[in-house]
């Protein structure tokens, strides 16, 4: 699996460009891109390399990670994927966006060539937030980052879910790598050990 980072947006958004390097399909994780120089970034590295975008995933309905679904649906004609209690956030930006295509499970799986991520529903951000879960890695969206954790006091955030989704994340091997929504990639061990924000679970 090759994962390709681009930091978008004003609130820093970590957009991921994720592919199969046998069969080169690939998805694209969190468009939160405010700017057209920012998308003309992720698609010049799709065409560069020759991938063929399968899905549009995004981890929650907020803003800064869904802004560019529109986009990338126009520009690759591929389905748009959010958990279900989280859909309605697409038509939630005072413009006409895409609505969601594939409603995510969890449990449920996205394949794109030879991969696939399983995807944990994480609730405590948003109702319907999702890490995607890999071979040694997890995509954690706005639920775990590098020394912190996502808001909870936000429309549809809960301090009892955050912390039961933390606890499940928590429960994959310490050698995972986080590619977190926003901020630096860590591990679940590095975690586990620094960050000060789950010493309350």
């Amino acid at each position: 699996m090759h994962i390709q980072t681009f930091n978008v947006g004003m609130l820093s958004t970590n957009c991921y460009v994720v592919n199969c390097p046998e069969t080169k399909e690939a998805i694209i994780i969190d468009p939160g891109f405010d700017a057209p120089n920012e998308a003309e970034r992720i698609v010049r590295y799709v065409d560069e390399n020759a991938l063929k975008v399968k899905f549009i995933v995004n981890t929650h309905g907020h803003p800064d990670h869904i802004r560019g679904d529109n986009t990338l649906k126009r520009k690759y004609s591929v389905p748009i994927c959010i958990h279900a209690y989280d859909a309605h956030c697409l038509n939630g930006l005072g413009e006409t966006l895409s609505p969601a295509n594939i409603l995510l499970e969890d449990k449920g799986l996205l394949k794109f060539g030879q991969m696939t991520l399983t995807v944990m529903h994480t609730p405590g951000h948003t109702l319907g937030g999702i890490s995607l879960v890999g071979e040694n890695l997890v995509f954690t969206g706005d639920t775990l980052f590098a020394g912190s954790i996502g808001r909870t006091d936000f429309a549809g955030g809960s301090d009892l879910d955050m912390k039961r989704s933390l606890e499940k994340l928590l429960c994959l091997p310490d050698n995972y790598v986080v590619y977190p929504g926003h901020g630096a990639v860590s591990t679940i061990g590095e975690e586990k050990c620094v960050n000060s924000f789950l010493r309350w679970l």
